[in-house]
């Protein structure tokens, strides 16, 4: 995913930016990642599987229906650093990327709906209620976004948690 904007941006502008990233995501292209997630998902603990797997359909595939259909004019700003931080540690993952482990279909659609979640809706990338091992789960207090492993993995260079906007949970 590479942009070229100067500053600043609008989060309006950015909203029109990734739906053009998006235009031709196909249905099968949503399946095939659907697929991936899937078969990913067989690495998790048996006793939340499911819910973490819904967790991620929601966070990432039905998150691009509602981009597509975004039309709301934010008048706010985008922190252009943090957004060109952000794409580059995408960029980074994407290149660092074995061939053959990865789905391109779902590696597109988690590009843009961790930049869409993060700096346009500014919630967690991960949804609320996501579980995590021991029990744990993404929570909303008040207008905080609280998650179970962002101080664990904030600098894992494989991880989105660097610009996620939820805060690690104390409680955790």
């Amino acid at each position: 995913m590479k942009f070229n904007f100067e500053k600043p941006l609008k989060k309006f502008e950015l909203v029109e930016l990734l739906k053009r990233e998006v235009q031709d995501i196909s249905v099968m292209d949503i399946m095939e990642a659907h697929s991936y997630l899937v078969s990913e998902g067989r690495y998790v603990q048996e006793s939340y599987r499911d819910e973490y797997l819904k967790a991620y359909v929601k966070a990432f595939l039905t998150r691009l229906r509602d981009l597509r259909n975004d039309n709301v004019p934010y008048p706010s700003d985008v922190d252009v650093d943090e957004l060109k931080e952000a794409l580059d540690n995408l960029e980074h993952q994407e290149e660092n990327l074995v061939e053959g482990e990865f789905n391109p279909c779902f590696w597109r659609i988690y590009g843009v709906m961790s930049i869409y979640t993060s700096f346009v809706l500014e919630e967690p990338i991960h949804v609320v209620g996501t579980p995590f091992p021991g029990g744990f789960k993404v929570k909303k207090v008040g207008d905080d976004y609280l998650c179970p492993v962002k101080e664990k993995q904030k600098d894992n260079p494989g991880a989105v948690c660097g610009f996620c906007i939820a805060e690690q949970d104390e409680d955790v």
